[in-house]
């Protein structure tokens, strides 16, 4: 399929397009698609999965001052 090389620079492209900031949203929102897909493909109800929050999520709320 693809050598290390082909990899590298496809992943250094990828950087440059998006930057660091995006990259980890990217990914999450990826994984969620892929869940959800999968989710779909084999039927399952929202209540038989449950998704917890990521840790940075949490972090950025006990962060927000209270109005």
């Amino acid at each position: 399929m693809f050598g290390t090389g082909e990899l590298l620079i496809i992943l250094v492209l990828i950087l440059l397009l998006f930057g660091g900031k995006r990259l980890p949203e990217l990914a999450r929102s990826l994984g969620e698609g892929i869940r959800e897909f999968k989710r779909a493909c084999n039927g399952m109800d929202d209540k038989e999965i449950e998704i917890k929050p990521s840790p940075e999520k949490k972090e950025e709320k006990e962060n927000v001052p209270p109005s």
